[in-house]
């Protein structure tokens, strides 16, 4: 198949209409028309049905559509890469950040990436606990520093770049606040306040879990929209929430007190993208994360 056959049918799929689609592609409507009967000639089957009033994929046509797009997203990603490693990396780069623990580091993978490639322009935003995935996969940004586990099969996560222990924060007038630490089946007895939101089930579960170890029911209270609103409801008494131990700095609280838990599993932080999103921008931004995080090869 020639690519502008399939730069046709692909727009023409989505257009449903030869006009439109000429015009989308800076075409002629009857050099339109050429390339997909080509197509279909070499299909042996009609793609579309066609009267004067509608323009319509045949099932045939839907088929090799939803075979075609991911093809022609791969292709579209080889052709950007290639470009631009011809012409340096530049545009603007969009990068998320779920927690401000990611800040520092993502400051100096900025100032390392853009040493090295000045056409490129970052800019940042924060992501909510709340919606972890909705900003990359809504393309708003082309990548984001955030909390493991990923386990979506259109999203791919990149290198550990973080790890730190796990807190729990209760009121400074909770039995536990008194403990040098603390365990995780401790938290049968308490109320555990989440994060609510979109954030998918095996996320949740594993921040904020249901059960102990040992199979005892956790229960869960307020879910807030965003992370920032919990340690004022721990304070008011409202319950206890874990959280990861090298936020202590940022969070500190009056009425709030941060006792290490000493079975938890580690916060882990890590770059993710869209499967078909790793551009020669991402992956370079990436490099730089790691540089920054001291496991690229300009690290010391």
């Amino acid at each position: 198949m020639e690519r502008q056959e399939m730069e046709a049918f692909l727009a023409l799929a989505e257009e449903l209409h030869f006009g439109h689609t000429a015009r989308r592609l800076g075409l002629s409507v009857g050099r339109v028309s050429q390339l997909i009967r080509t197509l279909e000639r070499r299909v042996g089957a009609l793609l579309f049905e066609r009267t004067s009033r509608r323009v319509v994929l045949t099932p045939i046509g839907a088929r090799l559509r939803e075979d075609l797009l991911p093809v022609h997203r791969q292709i579209t990603a080889a052709l950007e890469h290639a470009v631009a490693a011809g012409r340096g990396i530049s545009g603007r780069l969009r990068v998320g950040f779920s927690s401000q623990m990611v800040a520092r580091l993502l400051m100096r993978a900025i100032e390392a990436f853009k040493a090295v490639h000045p056409a490129c322009e970052v800019t940042i935003q924060e992501v909510l606990l709340s919606d972890p995935y909705g900003p990359v996969r809504r393309a708003e940004v082309h990548l984001q520093v955030t909390e493991l586990p990923l386990n979506e099969p259109d999203l791919v996560a990149g290198p550990t770049l973080l790890s730190y222990p796990r807190s729990l924060l209760v009121p400074v007038d909770h039995a536990l606040a008194r403990a040098e630490s603390v365990s995780l089946e401790d938290l049968a007895g308490t109320t555990l306040l989440t994060v609510g939101g979109s954030a998918p089930q095996h996320w949740c579960d594993h921040h904020f879990p249901r059960h102990t170890p040992s199979g005892r029911p956790i229960h869960h209270g307020h879910a807030a929209v965003s992370w920032h609103e919990i340690p004022v409801l721990v304070a008011d008494g409202q319950g206890v929430t874990l959280a990861s131990a090298g936020a202590e700095h940022l969070h500190a609280a009056p009425g709030v007190a941060w006792v290490p838990v000493r079975d938890a599993t580690p916060v882990l932080y890590a770059p993710i993208w869209p499967k078909q999103g790793a551009t020669a921008r991402v992956r370079a931004f990436v490099e730089a994360l790691r540089t920054a995080a001291g496991q690229g090869p300009g690290a010391s």
